[in-house]
């Protein structure tokens, strides 16, 4: 316990930038608060238990409370870092520009499968028109089961049904950068603009741009926006081992031959029967092919020796 602490809370993690933190107490008042100790690592969405200094009224969050699921990534030593925590739905924006980088939603649909995560596809700027190759991306990954909606926020196209969807949920947004997710948080929750930037301070008492914060949405929910990205490896030692969270691997996987089955070059291999049957999109499984070589690769390096 840290000492000389008066007032002791449960608070909700609702903005992050490095060792500055905002929490949300039960009564929705928010607090700037700092980890005490080096060995707490917190992300939006974390419960914490804090204490306010009686020494200097500074309210340090001293323990996390445990969480229901993460999502989690992998850092460059191949150790699992977590990007945000207690979340039900992942809302991963893909746009006809950029160029969609579907190995990429793979890993996000991974990574949100391993975790028992709810994953909805949003297509943004369909006033641009939908290419043909996403298109096709979109009919494999429906086929697969994943929800997909869409919209132009900046035409407040579709926003109203992506609200409804987003009610009673605690939700995260990801994406490559310049999908339109600012766009997004702007028309879901209109003082996000107002709020952003006024959250954390630094030791000199300057504004900070946070690398994650929760909103609450009008419509009830809460939704997280979560920093573009140029990739996203999952965590290895949050995936399942088997299939990688690919849902048609572990489907098909269940008739494999060995229980050990890589799907790789193994003989009697149910999912690369079903791929030759048409059954598995080639595309989905050279995804699976690439995740797999990399989840060797980071398992062998995280070995002694």
């Amino acid at each position: 316990m840290a000492a000389n602490m008066a007032e002791s809370l449960e608070a909700l993690v609702v903005a992050s930038f490095g060792r500055h933190l905002q929490v949300r107490d039960a009564n929705g008042q928010r607090h700037d608060a700092r980890p005490f100790g080096r060995k707490l690592s917190l992300v939006c969405g974390d419960r914490v238990r804090c204490e306010r200094s009686a020494q200097n009224q500074e309210l340090h969050v001293v323990a996390a409370l445990p969480r229901r699921n993460a999502l989690q990534r992998s850092n460059a030593r191949g150790g699992a870092e977590a990007v945000v925590a207690n979340i039900s739905l992942l809302v991963i924006v893909l746009a006809p520009r950029p160029q969609p980088d579907p190995f990429m939603v793979d890993r996000y649909l991974a990574a949100a499968a391993s975790a028992n995560i709810e994953a909805l596809l949003l297509v943004n700027k369909i006033d641009l028109g939908v290419i043909a190759e996403l298109g096709r991306e979109l009919a494999i990954w429906q086929k697969l089961g994943y929800a997909v909606q869409s919209c132009a926020a900046r035409l407040r196209q579709g926003i109203d049904e992506l609200a409804a969807r987003l009610h009673g949920h605690t939700a995260v947004v990801v994406g490559q950068s310049g999908v339109g997710k600012s766009s997004l948080l702007k028309q879901l929750v209109p003082l996000a603009t107002i709020a952003t930037g006024e959250l954390v301070r630094d030791e000199a008492g300057r504004h900070t741009t946070t690398t994650s914060q929760l909103y609450e949405l009008p419509s009830g929910g809460e939704l997280i926006d979560s920093p573009g990205v140029r990739d996203f490896a999952p965590a290895i030692s949050a995936l399942e081992p088997r299939s990688l969270g690919f849902v048609e691997v572990d489907r098909a996987g269940v008739s494999c031959k060995f229980q050990d089955c890589r799907h790789m070059q193994e003989p009697h291999c149910a999912v690369r029967a079903a791929l030759t049957a048409g059954n598995i999109a080639a595309r989905r499984y050279e995804s699976y092919r690439r995740l797999r070589r990399l989840f060797e690769e980071l398992t062998a390096a995280q070995r002694p020796g």
